[in-house]
């Protein structure tokens, strides 16, 4: 934990603290201003409600302060929640046919916990959880968690190397996974890169290429080399492993790391200009060819967690529900900050049942769960919503008990909220914004705004969260309704990327705020528009794909000399891959071909669906490629 250190500062703000900015003093003077006024009461009945505006024509908001922030750890909320509502239902797991209250999933959080500790882990090491949602994964969300331990969320869908990748960057101890899902089967890619796990004792694995795993647990199927879930579960239901958890627990902090999700350095690269500090480090020479697109472990605390999961679950209303109103519907995969944070943690806080309808996104299955549950409250991403409408039997599900939920992830068109609210019946739907890096909703609409502010906008900024957009080319706060970066800065800020200090500093500036890398407005209500995005990242059904991290892949094609990625517009998914490659001189391939490279190499979402054969490409006068022409030139290659 060491070398971790020097990160755990940036996690430890609270919105409520001024800052300064340093050489910027006009832009402070202006900014000042406005973070002092700009609070109002939007009538005497709504108590608990009060919405920041924009004050002085500058795009700066900070939300509101009015409730304390929460200190307490994961493990302190679920024991609340337990201890309130112990015979509520918590979790339902469909497929699985899992069924458990408050109390029987704090009792089973216990023992894993527990009985992860007695098998050797420590507090502060890392646990890789690698797999579809199932029970298996909330509850080693929550056991890692009450155990001091960082979960570690990695993709169902890696293959080797990028399985390799995440777990040697964080040094995970422990992995845990399902033998097989569909065509990934687990235990045979995790031997491709750690052939020792066949013959090793369980628990005590010695890997020449992922030398701090040792411990690798199995979640259904005995398998050489590893532990089975139920036999660590059992360990810990002992006496003497419990009490041994307890005594742990008071050296837990809120502010200790418990999670990493691993995202991308790419929509931060475009921030810096030369008007605008820069860290010592000097940024510009960290960033090599290759390095771009490598994906970042964004490390979020307890109190980035608990709280954002606490704040979005008061922006939806959540405290005024009854407990038939309290049953969430979630598709979203739990590896993602939404189904982990605003899915699992946000029923914990306000003792709502989680139900997970399927493995991974089912669109015929989410809407079987809502009839099947009286499902209240649906998540998804545009894709997502998009598939669920487009059901052929959409009408012969009993959609009545339905009455809001969450849609983020990626744009979603005004026509597509239109259709959610009036087809699903989501009067309460919320637009979300927010970055993995925020822990990570940190704007959001309130459920009463309008059919068209919620088609229009990604909502209004979240209490204990400051919100401002930069004109990139004058380096100040830029004026209303005019685009430019936007930077968040408060509690939810991560701590920091795992082992990368210099990275995190160019993602977290002097001052404390993050820099997201996506162009925005703001109006005179606080509505803010996202209206761009970094130039470069691709967003496929709600999947944030790098094009950099494909076209180093693809670089190791023997008959490619070089190669651009772009994504392309596509009405289902919003964007597709498309993969413009230039081959060797005197080199012949097809596009089967290229797709037969990929497989079992990359991820299934990350294989392009177009595979476009060039000879150059779009240049500047000072021969850099540019890359909105080369999408602008696809899309009409491509008909699209």
């Amino acid at each position: 934990m060491a070398v971790y250190v020097g990160m755990l500062r940036l996690g430890r703000l609270c919105a409520g603290s001024s800052g300064v900015l340093g050489a910027r003093a006009a832009l402070s003077r202006s900014w000042q201003e406005a973070r002092l006024q700009g609070v109002r009461f939007l009538s005497s009945r709504e108590v608990d409600r009060m919405v920041s505006t924009p004050i002085g024509g500058l795009s700066y908001v900070q939300g509101c302060t009015k409730k304390h922030l929460n200190s307490k750890t994961v493990g302190q909320c679920l024991e609340t929640t337990a201890q309130r509502v112990p015979e509520r239902e918590a979790l339902v797991v469909l497929h699985e046919d899992v069924r458990l209250t408050f109390a029987q999933l704090k009792e089973e959080v216990d023992k894993a916990a527990s009985g992860l500790l007695s098998i050797g882990l420590c507090k502060g090491d890392r646990l890789g959880m690698w797999g579809p949602n199932s029970y298996a994964w909330v509850l080693m969300q929550l056991a890692t968690a009450q155990a001091g331990i960082i979960l570690v969320s990695v993709n169902p869908a890696y293959q080797a190397m990028e399985l390799e990748y995440v777990l040697k960057k964080v040094g995970c101890k422990a992995l845990v996974f399902p033998k097989q899902f569909k065509t990934q089967q687990y235990y045979n890619v995790l031997k491709q890169i750690c052939p020792e796990v066949e013959n090793a004792q369980p628990g005590a694995l010695k890997s020449q290429r992922l030398p701090d795993l040792t411990t690798v647990i199995s979640v259904d199927a005995p398998l050489p080399g590893t532990l089975l879930l139920d036999e660590v579960v059992a360990a810990g239901s002992t006496r003497q492993h419990l009490d041994q958890l307890q005594y742990n627990q008071q050296f837990l902090s809120c502010h200790d790391p418990i999670n990493i999700q691993f995202t991308s350095l790419m929509r931060n690269q475009r921030r810096r200009r030369e008007n605008l500090p820069k860290p010592a480090c000097g940024w510009q020479s960290s960033l090599g060819h290759g390095t771009t697109g490598s994906p970042k472990g964004a490390t979020l605390s307890h109190y980035n967690i608990v709280n954002n999961s606490n704040i979005l679950g008061e922006r939806l209303k959540l405290h005024e529900k009854t407990p038939e109103q309290l049953r969430m519907i979630l598709p979203n995969p739990l590896y993602h900050c939404l189904g982990s944070v605003a899915g699992t943690m946000m029923c914990l806080m306000y003792g709502a049942t989680l139900i997970l309808a399927s493995p991974i996104f089912n669109g015929k299955k989410a809407l079987e769960a809502i009839s099947r549950e009286r499902g209240t409250f649906l998540y998804g991403t545009p894709t997502m919503f998009v598939d669920i409408l487009n059901q052929p039997d959409f009408s012969s599900y009993d959609i009545s008990t339905m009455c809001g939920g969450v849609i983020a992830g990626s744009p979603a068109p005004p026509e597509l909220i239109r259709a959610i609210i009036n087809k699903i019946n989501m009067k309460d739907l919320v637009v979300a914004y927010g970055t993995t890096e925020n822990s990570p909703v940190t704007f959001a609409h309130f459920p009463e705004d309008t059919v068209e502010q919620k088609a229009e906008s990604v909502g209004r900024i979240m209490p204990h969260t400051e919100a401002r957009i930069m004109n990139m080319e004058a380096g100040t706060l830029a004026k209303l309704n005019t685009p430019g970066e936007l930077c968040i800065r408060g509690y939810c800020v991560m701590l920091g990327y795992w082992g990368e200090p210099q990275k995190t500093e160019e993602a977290v500036d002097q001052d404390k705020w993050y820099w997201t890398g996506d162009v925005a407005t703001m109006n005179e209500q606080g509505f803010c528009k996202i209206v761009g995005r970094s130039k470069d990242m691709i967003i496929r059904g709600g999947e944030n794909i790098y094009p950099a991290e494909l076209e180093d892949f693809f670089h190791t094609h023997p008959k490619v000399q070089e190669v651009q990625v772009v994504g392309v517009k596509d009405d289902r998914m919003g964007e597709e891959i498309c993969a413009c490659i230039r081959l060797k001189d005197g080199e012949e391939t097809t596009v089967e071909e290229i797709k037969a490279f990929c497989k079992g190499k990359i991820s299934h979402f990350k294989i392009p669906k177009y595979i476009v054969f060039v000879t150059n490409y779009p240049l500047t006068i000072s021969g850099k490629i540019q890359k909105f022409k080369l999408r602008e030139q696809m899309e009409r290659h491509l008909n699209l």
